[in-house]
C-alpha cells in the first residue's frame, strides 16, 4: 500500500530524516517510535506533503506527488494531536467536512453526500448526543473523537496518526485506540501512528520502525523491533526494567493480599 524509499528531510545543514525506507501493507498498524527529536512526526508531515523531502513515496504503486490533493484526501487521512478550533461549527458540521474531498467542485453539492459514511462514523464514535453541540464546548477527548469521526466519514484506506492521544486522559486514550483498531478490521486498510507511549505501541501495533537521530535503527514486527536490546540502546536506559518498575506499583503487595483474605 505504502512504499517509502530513501526519505530524507533536511533544513539547511541539519538532516531531520536520513534515507528512511519502509513499507506498509493492508491490515498492518505500523508504529513509529523513538526518542524526542528522532524525526517521527516529520515522517507523517512528509507523506502528507506538509514537509519538503527527497526520496520517493509511493502509494498503491503511484508516486504520491502525482496525486491531485482531492485524490490524495480520498485515500489518506491524517489525525494530529492538536486541533486549533476557532469556529463555532457543530460536531455534525465538522464530521460532514470529511466528505469535502468527494464534492465534484468547489461550489457544487455532491449528489452522493456520503450520508451512509457519515452515519457510520457517528455511530462508531458514539457522537450521536453531541451532533448539534458546538465544537468549542467539547472536552479534549470529545474533540479528538469528532475529528476521528471526520476521518472515518472521509473513508480513506490509510490513516496516519501523529500522537493522537498524547494529551488525553486514560479513558479517551483507550476509546480512540479501540476505535482505530475496529476501523482497521475491514479489508484494504492500514494505519501508521507516531506513538510516544511504548505500551500503547506494543498493545496495538503489528509492525514498527524505531528511529534514532533521523535514521531507522530497527524495523519489522512489533515484537522484533521492541526487543530490549534495541530499546535500551536507542533510549539509553533499561526500558523494560523501567516499565516493570512503573507498572509493578499496581500489583497487590503481599500484606494487602493477606488483608483481603
Amino acid at each position: 500500500m505504502l512504499d517509502v524509499k530513501n526519505l530524507t528531510v533536511q533544513y539547511g545543514t541539519r538532516k531531520i530524516l536520513n534515507s528512511v525506507s519502509f513499507t506498509v501493507e493492508p491490515g498492518q498498524w505500523l508504529m513509529i517510535i523513538g526518542p524526542n527529536g528522532a524525526g517521527k512526526s516529520t515522517i507523517i508531515n512528509a507523506i502528507s506533503q506538509g514537509a519538503p523531502y527527497s526520496g520517493q513515496i509511493l502509494f498503491q504503486g503511484k508516486n504520491i506527488r502525482q496525486y491531485k490533493p482531492k485524490e490524495l484526501a480520498q485515500k489518506i487521512g491524517v489525525l494530529s494531536q492538536h486541533h486549533t478550533v476557532g469556529y463555532d461549527f457543530t460536531v455534525e458540521e465538522v464530521i460532514r467536512l470529511g466528505r469535502y474531498a468527494y464534492a465534484p467542485s468547489l461550489f457544487s453539492r455532491n449528489r452522493d453526500d456520503g450520508a451512509d459514511k457519515i452515519q457510520e462514523a457517528v455511530s462508531k464514535t458514539g457522537l450521536e448526543p453531541f451532533l448539534k453541540q458546538s465544537v468549542l464546548t467539547l472536552s479534549g477527548g470529545e474533540l479528538q473523537r469528532t475529528f476521528l469521526a471526520q476521518l472515518f466519514a472521509q473513508d480513506p484506506s490509510l490513516l496516519m496518526l501523529d500522537e493522537p492521544t498524547n494529551h488525553l486522559d486514560l479513558i479517551y486514550q483507550k476509546q480512540v485506540f479501540a476505535l482505530i483498531r475496529d476501523w482497521l478490521k475491514e479489508s484494504g486498510r492500514a494505519v501508521v501512528s507516531v506513538v510516544h507511549d511504548l505500551s500503547l505501541a506494543k498493545t496495538y501495533g503489528t509492525h514498527a520502525i524505531l528511529l534514532n537521530k533521523g535514521k531507522i535503527f530497527a524495523s519489522g514486527s512489533i515484537s522484533r523491533v521492541m526487543e530490549p536490546e534495541n530499546l535500551n540502546q536507542v533510549y539509553g536506559m533499561d526500558v523494560p526494567g523501567w516499565m516493570r518498575e512503573m507498572y509493578g506499583q499496581w500489583l497487590p503487595r503481599e500484606d494487602e493480599h493477606e488483608n483481603h483474605l
